[in-house]
């Protein structure tokens, strides 16, 4: 995926309040990040930001990071707060970051993070490069590392090819359960209770093409302790 380079994009950032910088530190005290310690969610590959704004506005009793790889992408969401924070909307349980999602590991604690959300994520289509799509077996791996057990993935996406590896990932890879999943989220609606759009579904959808979504849950893991073993 090749972006703009947009001159001060990075400046930008390390300058900015809502940015959280070397976020590793935080590991393990993400609660202490917030004015308020409240369920953390966060949203990988949160793009120019309007879902996470939206969410953070609709539930001021959950704490939201937006993870974002390209800081000429993360721009425009800094931008975008700035303007809402203008009008006089201010967004305490909202924090952004600028890393790549492989090292979430190294960012959050075990069971720190209560819900990931993945919308419209890059589908990566050449074969070669499925290691890197965000609902890949590896990634749901990271996911583990983090998520607390019981707690859930949510994905959206209109590219139908994306969706079908998906699905199979998450059925086939460890420690996961699909919950729900739907080929037309729009028409469905018990799944779109509560649903807040963001930019891409948004144009997609007024074009015609269908949004798909699943649920996935981490699993509590298998262990030994407690268990009587008779000879």
């Amino acid at each position: 995926m090749r972006l703009r380079n947009i001159p001060g994009a990075k400046a930008a950032i390390t300058g900015s309040s809502y940015v959280v910088q070397n976020p590793e530190e935080w590991k393990g005290k993400w609660k202490q990040c917030f004015t308020k310690e409240q369920p953390l969610h966060i949203e990988v590959g949160m793009g120019k930001g309007r879902f996470l704004m939206d969410m953070a506005s609709l539930h001021p009793e959950i704490n939201y990071v937006g993870v974002e790889m390209y800081d000429s992408v993360l721009l425009r969401a800094l931008q975008k707060r700035e303007r809402m924070e203008a009008d006089g909307e201010k967004l305490d349980n909202l924090k952004f970051m600028c890393i790549d999602a492989r090292i979430l590991p190294d960012i959050f604690e075990k069971g720190e993070v209560q819900r990931i959300y993945l919308n419209f994520s890059d589908p990566w289509p050449k074969a070669r490069h499925a290691k890197r799509r965000l609902t890949s077996r590896e990634f749901l791996a990271r996911y583990s590392q983090i998520l607390t057990t019981g707690e859930t993935v949510e994905f959206k996406t209109d590219n139908k090819d994306l969706f079908e590896f998906s699905l199979e990932e998450v059925t086939e890879a460890e420690g996961w359960t699909l919950l729900a999943h739907t080929f037309d989220l729009h028409h469905q609606e018990d799944m779109m209770v509560g649903n807040v759009m963001t930019e891409y579904e948004e144009k997609f959808s007024s074009m015609g093409n269908p949004i798909c979504k699943l649920i996935a849950m981490r699993e509590p893991k298998e262990t030994t302790e407690n268990v009587t073993v008779h000879p």
